[in-house]
């Protein structure tokens, strides 16, 4: 592409709006060992093209991470070793990860469904986040294992994680510094990251990522001279060519038809299509593209949606998501709206402390939050208290559940009156006692199996004996999302696992959830 004069390139205001900064949200390419397959090529091998003009306590899934100085335990500078949370914080000892290997655990943690139970994600959140010693099992590189976990915050939509754990790790390594890019670009805070590639050649920054740092930093001429070197030389491809010509000079394609929309953007993509006035919709993307619609520029419907999205990850905080439930009163009726309606109506009946009020919409407040499966993220904001209002009938018996669902499920569990036996045996397993009360089905025996066992199942006790603990715990999860679905042997190894290393608070979670919710796929 020819130069284009000083007048073509004045940037269009949508344009500098887009490069500017972003408001926060409120609150190897094809490489086998990342799941994540719309990480963009921002760094390449190849040098720099001349001409360039860059050279057990839980933790709370959806939390917001605040800064914490932390120094690697006995790993150097591994970026395996790094974490946010120390193990005074997390309760999971130092060396959780003992004599396994660090592909055997990247393995483990890329086969970890993303929509697990939410006590698990609670736990799986926690490990993830933790600071421990690094692999000590020979093979695999110093960084296979953190790129695992990264790559699992970024499945699980979970960005401010996610760039918390980079921005520990640093620039030096081109693998973790393009997470980190597309990351900044998707949570808008890429003006750092544009700036680290200018000054360490070393990272090959691509011909793309160069032009839109160039572009942001309002050097329109040497993006445009950049953008025709690539093409020239055939190194920047024909989409991504006709991508930033229409975003660098609009006018040149005033009136022509719009570029297609591609089915798996990679961050950089996505942006560029936003800046040039054809964003691309969220819904069919990864859950990490969920993230834009939280920001306040975007409409409340897609919000809401985007909140939903993420809170079934547990990416988002309990309080956001009922904060974009309760914004305004809704303006239409139907599908999202109606699980709005529904849930400010229990809000302003709970407000009111109208206790016919509440039990009147709670059955529809608790209809709405299944549907849209985020029972549990509203449940420990009010479960407690609507387990405490002794409701009668069916809303006493959804109120008992949510209270169940809530942080303060034992005290309610002592307090309640139960008068079916599934709720029998639900009081008794928030107590620790599920063994008390008779299982009225297959998946409560289930249950029981696991709190009766002894020790560690046969499955799982050669890794545990084997000094592979962290690697134990992963299996279990795994175990336990699958068995919801069908296999009630792999329910009960999972939670006798958890009870036998000590998650005691996650096991017993973990199988109210499993009963109360009744996740089957």
């Amino acid at each position: 592409m020819p130069a284009a004069s000083h007048r073509r390139l004045a940037a269009p205001a949508l344009a500098l709006a887009l490069l500017s900064p972003l408001p926060a949200p409120a609150q190897d390419s094809g490489a086998p060992m990342s799941a994540i397959d719309w990480l963009s090529d921002s760094v390449a091998m190849p040098a720099a093209a001349p001409g360039a003009g860059i050279d057990e306590p839980a933790v709370t899934p959806g939390a917001t991470v605040d800064p914490v100085a932390v120094a690697p335990l006995d790993g150097g500078n591994r970026p395996d070793a790094i974490g946010i949370l120390s193990p005074a914080v997390t309760g999971l000892p130092a060396n959780l990860w003992g004599s396994s290997g660090a592909e055997d655990l990247a393995r483990r943690v890329r086969a970890l469904a993303p929509d697990m139970l939410p006590a698990l994600q609670a736990l799986l959140y926690t490990i993830l986040l933790a600071e421990l010693d690094p692999p000590v099992a020979p093979g695999g590189k110093d960084d296979t294992l953190f790129l695992a976990r990264v790559d699992k915050l970024l499945e699980l939509g979970a960005l401010d994680q996610a760039n918390a754990l980079l921005e520990r790790a640093g620039p030096d390594k081109p693998e973790i510094f393009r997470r980190w890019f597309d990351v900044a670009l998707l949570i808008g805070e890429e003006q750092a990251l544009c700036e680290t590639m200018a000054g360490t050649p070393d990272l090959s920054p691509t011909y793309q990522a160069r032009i839109f740092c160039l572009a942001r930093a309002g050097d329109w001429t040497g993006a445009s001279l950049l953008l025709g070197t690539g093409s020239a030389l055939g190194l920047i491809p024909e989409d991504d060519a006709d991508l930033f010509a229409r975003f660098l000079d609009p006018d040149l394609f005033e009136g022509e038809a719009p570029l297609p929309l591609p089915l798996n953007p990679s961050p950089l993509t996505f942006r560029m299509f936003e800046a040039i006035g054809d964003a691309i919709p969220t819904a069919g993307l990864p859950l990490a593209f969920a993230q834009t619609d939280l920001l306040p520029s975007a409409g409340w419907k897609a919000r809401i949606e985007a909140g939903e999205r993420l809170a079934r990850t547990g990416a988002v905080s309990d309080n956001q998501l009922l904060g974009l439930y309760t914004e305004r009163r809704p303006a239409a009726s139907g599908g999202v709206w109606d699980r709005v309606a529904a849930i400010q109506a229990l809000e302003a009946n709970m407000a009111a402390n109208h206790h016919a009020g509440t039990a009147a919409a709670l059955p529809a407040a608790w209809a709405a939050l299944q549907e849209a499966r985020v029972e549990v993220p509203i449940a420990r904001i009010h479960g407690a208290a609507l387990a405490g209002m002794a409701l009668d009938g069916e809303a006493g018996r959804i109120a008992f559940h949510m209270g169940l669902l809530s942080d303060s499920y034992e005290t309610v569990a002592l307090a309640a009156v139960p008068d079916t036996p599934l709720d029998s045996l639900l009081a008794a397993i928030a107590q620790g006692s599920p063994g008390i009360a008779p299982a009225p089905d297959a998946r409560s025996a289930a249950v029981q199996g696991g709190f009766a066992a002894a020790g560690a199942p046969v499955r799982l006790a050669s890794l545990v004996d084997s000094g592979r603990l962290g690697e134990a715990i992963l299996r279990a999860m795994t175990l336990l999302s699958e068995g919801a679905s069908g296999d009630l042997d792999q329910v009960t190894d999972a939670l006798a696992l958890l009870r036998a290393v000590g998650l005691e608070d996650t096991a017993r979670r973990t199988a109210l959830e499993f009963l109360i919710l009744d996740r089957r796929g």
